[in-house]
């Protein structure tokens, strides 16, 4: 159906589209017959003002923008309905861009925000902060990042400590007498991932007779968690891990599933740690233990600090850093694993 527009309002009441405009949005303007007119026109054709155009007109779109690095995972979802529940309280909408595990929709989105004059923009880094989101802060488009930092400090930004988590994985295996670890992960480029395996491999340094290997997958799903599961379990006994840290709970449960699918028992042969401890975590068929990450106080955090920043009420580089929490379930709470 053809949506209604001020065109349409003028020709029905016979009277010039300037003339509707005047009469909607400065009727003091428009002689008192004129008004009603045009009113009656647009009541009896339903039409309805686009609030964005009345809001530009104002000097505010009333917009935020937010860019997430996959929204299909259950994190990502979360940290986003943290956001627009802060947004909705003060007055805002959000226009969510998927990247999909890729930096150029990244790029995409940010120009897009651009375009439709967004207030503010709320980044979740595929990798480092780039050019584009400087160009948006030249415009003087407020951006504060979320679930990452910014090396140079002048970003608001609302963190996780991934070092901190990356450790509380591999310490929790180590002191249940776990030494052959794997840390499973994807995207190298992806900050996140890098500081969960240096946080592992610094608890695995003080291990002597530990060993940490990498598995990098090509992107961080159940599907290929499974496949490297099955992989996994293909290995002789003695070649492959007891333990394992993952990058994230899709791939963990993936992983899960494709050792117990090839006959190895979890967590009596392998015991499994997830990270970001999504709903599925705690109802799957083997209970995940996962570190918890806060991701809808994170999101609600991160557009807090935006509003504050459009309104003034907050300087930019303001820092907020949410710490870990393990959350231990039966994936590593059985023989021979003792929960921390």
């Amino acid at each position: 159906m053809k949506r209604v527009g001020i065109r349409d309002v003028a020709e029905r009441a016979g009277v010039s589209i300037s003339t509707v405009s005047n009469a909607l949005n400065r009727p003091e303007r428009v002689r008192d017959e004129l008004v009603a007119r045009v009113r009656s026109a647009a009541d009896d054709l339903g039409y309805v003002p686009l609030q964005a155009a009345q809001q530009l007109r104002a000097g505010r779109s009333g917009l935020l923008g937010m860019t997430v690095i996959n929204i299909a995972n259950p994190f990502f979802a979360a940290m986003v309905s943290g956001a627009e529940e802060a947004a909705a309280e003060s007055g805002y909408r959000i226009l969510v861009g998927n990247d999909d595990d890729d930096a150029d929709k990244e790029r995409e989105h940010l120009r897009l925000f651009e375009r439709v004059q967004v207030e503010g923009v709320l980044v979740s880094p595929y990798g480092s902060p780039d050019e584009s989101i400087s160009m948006l802060r030249a415009r003087g488009i407020p951006v504060v990042l979320v679930d990452a930092v910014d090396d140079d400090g002048t970003l608001s930004a609302v963190s996780f400590d991934d070092v901190a988590g990356g450790r509380l994985s591999a310490d929790h295996l180590l002191q249940a007498g776990r030494r052959r670890l794997a840390f499973v992960g994807a995207r190298e480029e992806v900050r996140q991932v890098r500081e969960r395996l240096a946080g592992a491999r610094e608890s695995v340094s003080a291990y002597p007779d530990a060993t940490i290997d990498v598995i990098w997958s090509a992107r961080t799903t159940a599907q290929l968690g499974r496949e490297l599961g099955e992989r996994i379990a293909a290995a002789a006994p003695d070649e492959r891990p007891d333990g394992i840290v993952t990058a994230n709970d899709h791939l963990a449960c993936g992983i899960v599933f494709g050792l117990i699918a090839s006959g190895v028992r979890v967590p009596e042969d392998i015991a499994v740690v997830g990270y970001d401890d999504i709903e599925f975590a705690s109802v799957a068929a083997v209970p995940l233990t996962s570190v918890r990450q806060p991701a809808r106080d994170m999101g609600r955090r991160a557009a807090e600090l935006l509003i504050a920043r459009i309104t003034g009420d907050e300087p930019d580089g303001a820092k907020v850093m949410f710490e870990p929490e393990l959350v231990v379930r039966a994936s590593t709470a059985g023989a021979h694993v003792t929960a921390v």
